[in-house]
């Protein structure tokens, strides 16, 4: 995850019939995201969307460079 990522936390995300979902948009507030899948539900009203909060911790960052390095 980039460092610009883990400035918007908030994620509206498509969810798609067979399982799958992307990321439409990232948001700093959870207001501003909410707002955002509010104007997205009325212009495509036939899709699924959804407001999640994607946590970043550096323990994980750490640890996944840590099992890089050792192959």
């Amino acid at each position: 995850m980039t460092y610009r990522d883990q400035l918007y936390p908030w994620c509206i995300i498509r969810l798609f019939p067979d399982s799958r979902s992307t990321i439409v948009a990232r948001f700093r507030r959870r207001l501003d995201a909410e707002a955002h899948l509010k104007l997205l539900q009325e212009l495509t009203p036939s899709a699924t969307y959804q407001v999640v909060f994607e946590p970043t911790t550096r323990s994980s960052d750490a640890a996944e460079e840590g099992t890089e390095g050792e192959e």
